[in-house]
């Protein structure tokens, strides 16, 4: 029974595993500012060494289907941001020290969750 659960591709399994840790870190990441409204998706994670991803899903008082995200991108001087077919931003400020404080929190909270969740040797 359990080689129809497990894949039994090593690079499958690696992939998977890695996939669950992202959405993992993800969920982690999306609760670092407080409580997600009901009917809302956050997320909020490092993707690479250079790349952030905030994502937020909701549906409108409309009833529209509404979706944001944010990628943000770490260079040497500069923290670049876009969203969806936006030209690449500065960060302002306040941005700047909004999105410092975040990865601070991430920091402090992902691993730990992480650990936890997963039991990494």
């Amino acid at each position: 029974m359990l080689p129809k659960i497990l894949p039994r591709n090593p690079d499958r399994r690696r992939s998977d595993a890695y996939n669950a840790v992202l959405r993992y870190e993800a969920k982690i990441g999306g609760q670092l500012f407080g409580p997600i409204p009901k009917g809302h998706r956050r997320e909020f994670f490092c993707l690479d060494k250079h790349t952030w991803v905030w994502h937020e899903e909701w549906v409108d008082a409309n009833g529209v289907r509404q979706v944001v995200t944010t990628n943000y991108h770490v260079r040497p001087n500069v923290i670049l941001k876009t969203q969806g077919n936006q030209t690449y931003q500065r960060l302002s400020n306040d941005e700047l020290k909004n999105f410092y404080h975040a990865i601070k929190l991430y920091g402090q909270r992902v691993p730990a969750a992480l650990q936890a969740k997963f039991r990494f040797a």
